[in-house]
C-alpha cells in the first residue's frame, strides 16, 4: 500500500489499527501483551512502510506518548514529526543546528508542542512548534564538543538532561532558565566524568536513578537525589555514584557505550558496546565485588593497523564482505568504489610507514627511486589521531597550527553519508593533489605537518604516531616544537592515568555495587557509528541495529537469535518499538524511517542466512577493531606535507626531484 490511509492487516493475529483510535478494552490489552511475547510475532515481522521524510541519515527517532506520531532528526538538520499511519509529514522545521542532529525528544506532558534536540555543534535547542512554521526557539550553548543524547524525565514537562563529549551530564530546569549563551558554562553541570559520556538512561520505575555510558568502557549509575547544580542551588558534597559495570575483558580499554536501556520494570539494564557486544545486567547485583574481581589492571588498546577514509561505507550493509572472503573470491579493484580504493591506498601508506619505523636500524636505500616510507624517515611526522564521532564517526575535527588555506583546514563536520557535499569537495581536492603530486600544487609557505590532533569523539580512542625524527631537524624551531608537544602529550597522559587510578580507588573505597553480566547478545556488528541502539521489546526480546544493515532480535532469556530483518543499505542505528502496538520503527544511514509489523502470513526466520551473516560480522568486527576512520583532510595534509618535503629535499636538483615524482 503506497498511498495514505490506515495500514492494512493480513490475518486475525494482526491488530486492526482502526480500533486503536477508538480505544481497546482491558482484555484486549492482555491479549496484546501475550502476543508481543511470542516468537511467532517477531518471526512474522515485515516492512510495512518506508517514510522518506529526510534528506540525510536519520540519527534519532522517537514515538510520542500516545504512539500516534514519530519525531525524527537527521543530518539535514531538520526536525520532522510524521504520522506513520497516514504516512504524512505533520511538521517539518529547521532546527538551526549547524551539524548533524543526534538526539531529539518530545517534552513530556507538553501536548507534543515542545521539542529538545542536540547535535554535533555542541548546542541544545529547546523548540516550540505549536505554531509551525513560526517557531519559538531557545538555545543552550554550555557544552563544548558533541552533545550525544537528550533525556527527558517521565511526567516532568520542565526538566531534561544532556550528555556529551566534554564528559559532563547537565540538568536543565526550564522554569529557572530556558536558554544559556555562556561558553563552557558550569551552572547546570550535574555530573563531571573524566571521560566522554555518549549514552544515558533513566529508570522508568525509580527516575532518581540515572545510568551513564562512558568512554572508559564503564556504565555508571547515579542517584540524582544525591546530586545538584549551581542553578538549582542544591550542590551536594557527594559523588552520587552507586554502581559501576565493566565487562572484564574491557577493563582498562576505551570502548564506547553507544546505548543504554532500562527494562520496563527497572530490574535490568541493557548496554551496547562499540566494537563489542550487548550486555544485560542487574543494577542491584554486586557479584563482581563479592568475587573480588579487580578493575585496576590496564589493557593496551589494539594497535592501529588500517586507516579508512571517511565516507567509505564499503564494509557496511547486507552486501559487504570480510576482506578474507573478498580475497578468496578474487574481487577486482575495478569493482571497488573510489572511497574504497583511497582507503586502501591510505592503509598501505600507513603500513609502509609503520614498517619503516620498525626497520629504522637497518640500512636504507637513498636512491632516486625510493618508496614513500624511505623519505618519511627524514622529516618529523607526528600524527596524533583520536577517532571521531557521528552517524559515521564524524564530528568536528580540529587541526592545530596547520599552515594551509581554509579550503583544506579548519573545523569541519561533514555529513555521515558518502554523498555529502563536504565529502564530495574533499574527494575532488584529494584527486587534484593525487594527480598533481608535488608539481607546484602547494604554496611555498606550506610546511610539514608536525602535529595533527583531532577531538576524541569516537567509538574507541586510538592514536596514530608516526614519529620519524631526522637529525637535521634537531635544534630547529620545528624540531623544538615537536619535542615540546610530544613531552606535553606524554605528561597529560600520565596525569590522566593517575587521575583514573585515583578515581578507581575512591570508587572501590565507597563500596559501590559492581555487577557481572547476566547475558550477552552477539552476532551483530557495532563499530562504524556512535549511535547504535539496543533495546527491549516487551518482556521477551532484545533488539539491536548493526553495521551489516540488519535488525537482530534475540530471546531475552537465552540469547538465542530468533529473527533477522534487512533494514538498511548500510547501517541500522535506531530502533524504537511502539509504546503499545506490535509495531517497530527503525532508521539508519538511509534517508527514511521504516515501519515494521507482523504482516507475514507465516513465520519467516531464515536460520541459515542468519548464521552466514553472524559469521561475516564476527570476521569484520575483528577487522574493524584495529581500523581508524580519518577525514579526507587527513590524507590531504599527509600528501601536502610529503610534497613540500620532497620540494625541500630535492631543491637544487630538479631532475632528481622530478624523477622521483614520476615513480611515486
Amino acid at each position: 500500500d503506497g498511498g495514505g490511509g490506515v495500514m492494512p492487516h493480513s490475518s486475525k493475529l494482526i491488530w486492526d489499527l482502526r480500533n486503536r483510535s477508538l480505544g481497546l478494552d482491558e482484555r484486549s490489552n492482555v491479549v496484546r501483551a501475550d502476543y508481543l511475547g511470542t516468537r511467532e510475532f517477531v518471526q512474522r515481522l515485515k516492512l510495512e512502510a518506508a517514510l522518506p521524510v529526510h534528506d540525510g541519515c536519520v540519527n534519532t527517532i522517537c514515538w510520542n506518548d500516545t504512539g500516534k506520531y514519530i519525531l525524527s532528526g537527521s543530518d539535514d538538520t531538520n526536525l520532522v514529526i510524521t504520522d506513520p499511519f497516514t504516512r504524512k509529514v505533520l511538521v517539518n522545521v529547521p532546527s538551526h543546528h549547524r551539524a548533524n542532529i543526534y538526539s531529539a525528544k518530545f517534552m513530556p506532558a507538553s501536548c507534543d508542542h515542545w521539542i529538545v534536540s542536540s547535535a554535533g555543534d555542541g548546542h541544545i535547542h529547546y523548540t516550540n512548534i505549536s505554531r509551525s512554521p513560526d517557531i519559538t526557539q531557545h538555545k543552550f550553548t554550555c557544552h563544548y564538543g558533541t552533545v550525544y543524547e537528550i533525556l527527558t524525565v517521565p511526567n516532568d514537562p520542565h526538566t531534561f538532561l544532556s550528555c556529551g563529549e566534554d564528559g559532563t551530564v547537565r540538568w536543565f530546569d526550564t522554569r529557572l532558565k530556558n536558554e544559556c549563551s555562556k561558553s563552557r558554562c558550569g551552572d547546570d553541570v550535574l555530573i563531571k566524568c573524566r571521560r566522554a559520556v555518549s549514552s544515558m538512561a533513566i529508570s522508568p520505575v525509580e527516575p532518581c536513578y540515572l545510568a551513564l555510558g562512558c568512554s572508559d568502557s564503564s556504565v555508571r549509575i547515579y542517584d540524582r537525589r544525591m546530586l545538584g547544580t549551581i542553578t538549582t542551588g542544591a550542590i551536594k558534597g557527594t559523588t552520587g555514584i552507586c554502581l559501576r559495570f565493566v565487562p572484564p575483558h574491557l577493563t582498562g580499554r576505551s570502548c564506547r557505550v553507544t546505548s543504554l536501556c532500562y527494562s520496563a520494570d527497572g530490574q535490568e539494564v541493557l548496554a551496547s558496546y562499540s566494537s563489542d557486544y550487548v550486555y544485560l545486567f542487574d543494577p542491584k547485583d554486586d557479584q563482581a565485588s563479592k568475587l573480588g574481581l579487580s578493575e585496576n589492571r590496564r589493557q593496551e588498546q589494539p594497535p592501529v593497523k588500517r586507516l579508512r577514509l571517511r565516507g567509505d561505507w564499503s564494509d557496511t550493509g547486507p552486501r559487504a564482505r570480510p576482506e578474507s572472503e573478498r580475497e578468496q573470491t578474487g574481487e577486482s579493484s575495478s569493482n571497488m568504489s573510489l572511497m574504497q580504493r583511497m582507503s586502501g591506498m591510505l592503509s598501505r601508506w600507513f603500513e609502509e610507514a609503520s614498517e619503516a619505523q620498525n626497520n629504522r636500524a637497518h640500512s636504507r636505500s637513498h636512491s632516486s627511486g625510493e618508496s614513500l616510507h624511505t623519505f618519511m624517515h627524514d622529516p618529523t611526522f607526528l600524527f596524533h589521531y583520536r577517532t571521531e564521532s557521528s552517524a559515521e564517526s564524524t564530528a568536528q575535527a580540529t587541526a592545530e597550527n596547520m599552515p594551509f588555506s581554509n579550503s583544506t583546514t579548519g573545523t569541519s563536520s561533514p555529513r555521515a553519508s558518502s554523498t555529502s557535499h563536504s565529502a564530495q569537495y574533499q574527494v575532488k581536492k584529494l584527486n587534484s593533489v593525487l594527480l598533481q603530486g608535488s608539481r607546484g600544487a602547494l604554496t611555498d609557505s606550506a610546511e610539514p605537518v608536525i602535529s595533527l590532533q583531532y577531538s576524541s569523539e569516537g567509538t574507541t580512542t586510538s592514536t596514530i604516531k608516526l614519529d620519524f625524527t631526522h637529525q637535521c631537524f634537531r635544534g630547529s624551531a620545528i624540531g623544538e616544537r615537536v619535542l615540546r608537544r610530544t613531552a606535553a602529550a606524554r605528561i597529560q597522559e600520565i596525569f590522566r592515568r593517575r587521575k583514573e587510578r585515583r578515581e578507581m580507588e575512591e570508587t572501590e573505597a565507597l563500596g559501590i555495587k559492581r555487577p557481572v553480566a547476566k547475558m550477552s547478545f552477539k552476532g551483530h556488528r557495532n563499530s562504524r557509528t556512535m549511535i547504535k541502539e539496543a533495546c527491549f521489546w516487551g518482556k521477551s526480546f532484545v533488539l539491536s541495529g548493526s553495521d551489516c544493515g540488519h535488525i537482530f532480535i534475540w530471546d531475552r532469556y537465552t540469547g538465542e537469535h530468533v529473527m533477522l530483518l534487512e533494514a538498511d543499505n548500510h547501517v541500522v542505528n535506531c530502533l524504537q518499538p511502539h509504546p503499545f502496538e506490535p509495531l517497530l520503527a527503525s532508521s539508519g544511514i538511509d534517508y527514511d524511517i521504516k515501519i515494521w509489523s507482523p504482516m507475514e502470513e507465516l513465520p519467516s526466520f531464515d536460520r541459515v542466512l542468519t548464521e552466514e551473516v553472524i559469521l561475516r560480522n564476527e570476521l569484520m568486527l575483528e577487522e574493524n577493531r584495529n581500523t581508524v576512520t580519518v577525514p579526507a583532510s587527513f590524507m590531504l595534509r599527509m600528501l601536502a606535507s610529503l610534497s613540500h618535503i620532497r620540494a625541500d629535499r630535492f631543491e637544487g636538483d630538479p631532475s632528481e626531484g622530478s624523477g622521483q615524482e614520476n615513480e611515486d
